[in-house]
């Protein structure tokens, strides 16, 4: 499996963020083999996700 990012996800860091989320939730805690590629999976898209930006308060 390669580790390079191709290309920026089009979804933004905190989708993907939540996507991981409930993976971990729906695992209770234990990741299979399955579960861990597709967690590793969304690990490099939330790395390459576009960051969105800060609202000014």
């Amino acid at each position: 499996m390669s580790t390079t990012v191709e290309r920026l996800s089009e979804r933004s860091a905190e989708e993907v963020n939540e996507e991981i989320r409930a993976l971990w939730l729906r695992s209770g805690g234990t990741l299979s083999v399955e579960q861990r590629e597709e967690y590793q999976r969304l690990v490099m898209e939330w790395a390459a996700a576009v960051p969105q930006p800060v609202e000014a308060a």
